[in-house]
């Protein structure tokens, strides 16, 4: 008997299951989010988790609020501290920064992944350790390890036949490679009042940028330095822990000191590959003087804020250290400054929004540490 039946390929189409996620789970990858825009206020983010659950309904009877705060004791997220007018309180531990900087991790290149954009990469080939999966002939000088022997031999095969074996210069391939060079980073980012201005909240994906890519450099290439600074009337360093707890302060923007502090910084390396990443929103308003005081003007560009800024992206070119400057800001007059100051530093400048800042930030990083920076 005939079998009418016929073998058919193609896609079976069904109704999307998120995956599993306990209780707990799904309230923490909300907290996570919320303490970061709190930055670092447990109450307060709280506070807004109740909101959202009344709006959302995100617990049941079964586990409420209170009992993912017992959980987040339990789990040594939480601990209990008395603050300096000795009210006992709940804080955030170690442990929960280092999940906050995962989640921002993952969240920037998940992105990346999904979008392919690959709008910095670079192609540049050259003698490295990192295999490209491209071939080339062989030339003279090329180190005989870097020779593939299995293509090599497949040339020969194919060139003079299997009877009659021999292999020659000519048969010989060498593998491409990329130089995957050790980098020391300095992030700078940008506190002044600016940053929070015009209700639009910047510090915030500034600082989840920071958390990322400070994440991404210790897990992933821990022979790399990243040290970060913040800089408002003044700048300073702070420590990779404390970027959860970033605040915008009533500054202005001291653009110079900002650069000073990162140079001294880079100085200190041994490393030959040097960058300066520079988020800002704002134009330089801030100098200090030699006796201590402020020289402030917010009214357009100052001609002598502005020089000295320039002054030090030369600066930093004479010791070969490029500055990628970052601009949350779309002012025709404030990209006409940072296009005058990339020009001086011969670096390189995005001009961006928001969206899409970490995913920018991230793919130049990529590509600036697989260069060899001469020095």
């Amino acid at each position: 008997m005939e079998n009418n039946k016929t073998n058919r390929k193609g896609f079976v189409f069904t109704k999307y299951e998120a995956p599993f996620q306990s209780p707990f789970d799904k309230l923490f990858d909300i907290f996570k989010e919320l303490i970061t825009h709190t930055s670092g206020d447990f109450d307060e983010a709280i506070d807004w988790l109740r909101e959202l659950d009344k709006e959302y309904k995100l617990t049941t009877a079964e586990y409420t609020i209170d009992d993912f705060i017992e959980d987040l004791k339990q789990k040594g997220y939480l601990k209990e501290e008395i603050d300096p007018e000795g009210n006992a309180g709940l804080a955030i531990t170690a442990k929960t920064e280092r999940a906050i900087r995962q989640q921002a991790l993952d969240h920037i290149f998940g992105k990346i992944k999904r979008s392919g954009q690959g709008n910095h990469k670079s192609k540049s080939p050259g003698i490295g350790d990192e295999h490209t999966g491209d071939f080339r002939n062989y030339q003279f000088g090329d180190a005989l390890d870097k020779v593939s022997m299995t293509e090599s031999l497949k040339n020969a095969q194919i060139n003079h036949g299997i009877g009659d074996f021999t292999l020659s210069e000519d048969d010989l391939v060498v593998e491409e490679t990329l130089h995957k060079s050790q980098m020391s980073t300095v992030l700078m980012i940008d506190i002044s009042h600016s940053m929070i201005l015009y209700g639009e909240d910047r510090i915030t994906p500034a600082k989840r940028v920071a958390m990322a890519l400070a994440e991404l450099i210790t897990t992933r290439y821990p022979k790399d330095t990243l040290d970060i600074l913040v800089f408002g009337n003044d700048a300073w360093q702070i420590e990779i822990k404390d970027l959860p707890y970033l605040k915008v302060g009533p500054y202005h923007t001291n653009t110079v000191a900002g650069l000073q502090l990162a140079m001294d910084l880079l100085r200190r390396k041994r490393n030959t590959n040097k960058q300066i990443f520079m988020i800002t929103d704002g134009k330089p308003s801030c100098l200090r003087l030699p006796d201590g005081q402020y020289y402030k003007n917010s009214n357009g560009l100052d001609s002598h804020i502005v020089n000295k800024c320039y002054m030090m992206a030369q600066q930093a070119r004479k010791l070969h250290i490029p500055i990628t400057t970052f601009m949350i800001a779309q002012d025709s007059y404030l990209m006409q400054f940072v296009r005058e100051f990339t020009h001086a530093n011969q670096g390189k400048a995005f001009y961006t929004g928001l969206k899409g800042l970490g995913e920018m930030i991230f793919e130049d990083y990529e590509t600036n540490r697989k260069k060899r920076i001469k020095g």
